[in-house]
């Protein structure tokens, strides 16, 4: 699976290619499906940019994106969004319309309430563990681990030179993960050779203007619906140099 991240928590400030409004998020998700795009993470944004986990505002975002998508639709539920754990854990419980997953930060406080809240109603879980935490540790821990729809492998090193590093270490700390698929993807810097690293391995992959603003050869990206062809093809890379091996 090559999943799209629309948005992230960038704002206007990263460039007006970010999709900030539902109608945006709808038309970028739909360019971004039709590039080959199978599955859609966003984060549902405030009039003045900012993450919510508002029910109001992530109904108006679902049913955009949904008006013009039929992949599965998820959303954030980054503690930046809602620092207090257990006003996370509300705000997930007052959600009127569901989005299809959510991912959910193990290293963060609350992590596990909010996981079991959105089983509850079900909601998939997509288990964010960041390489730079505990993440990993504590998602071993967790009761919950074979619950999750998958687990989101998060390489929060930014450099090129070593990204790749960070992300063998990050599996490695991973395991089996509760025998749940991996989608595996980086950021900024580390985005593309960590992509064609989860094609080298044969894991999902995602790729999207949370991730990085730029193309593989260097060129500020227009749309999502550039980074997914990119990231199709880097993909297609690292899966034949596996092949290779």
């Amino acid at each position: 699976m090559v999943q799209v991240c629309l948005n992230g928590a960038r704002g206007a400030a990263d460039g007006a290619a970010v999709p900030l409004t539902p109608e945006a998020m709808a038309e970028s998700a739909a360019e971004a499906v039709a590039a080959g795009a199978t599955d859609i993470h966003v984060h549902p944004k405030t009039p003045c940019g900012r993450d919510t986990l508002s029910p109001r505002v992530l109904a108006v975002t679902l049913e955009a994106i949904r008006a013009r998508v039929s992949v599965p639709v998820g959303v954030t539920t980054g503690a930046w969004a809602e620092p207090d754990p257990a006003a996370r854990v509300e705000r997930v419980r007052g959600w009127t319309v569901l989005p299809d997953h959510a991912s959910v930060n193990w290293h963060e406080p609350g992590a596990e309430e909010v996981a079991a809240a959105l089983l509850d109603l079900g909601v998939g879980v997509e288990a964010g563990i960041w390489s730079g935490t505990d993440g990993a540790e504590r998602f071993a821990a967790s009761s919950l681990g074979p619950r999750v729809l998958r687990v989101l492998a998060e390489v929060t090193d930014t450099d090129a030179g070593s990204a790749v590093a960070s992300a063998r270490g990050l599996l490695s700390e991973i395991g089996s993960a509760h025998g749940r698929p991996v989608l595996l993807h980086g950021e900024d810097g580390g985005a593309w050779p960590v992509l064609r690293l989860a094609g080298r391995l044969g894991v999902g992959a995602r790729v999207g203007l949370e991730d990085v603003l730029v193309l593989p050869g260097g060129g500020r990206a227009r749309s999502n619906a550039e980074l997914v062809l990119a990231g199709l093809g880097e993909y297609a890379l690292g899966r034949a140099a596996g092949a290779r091996r």
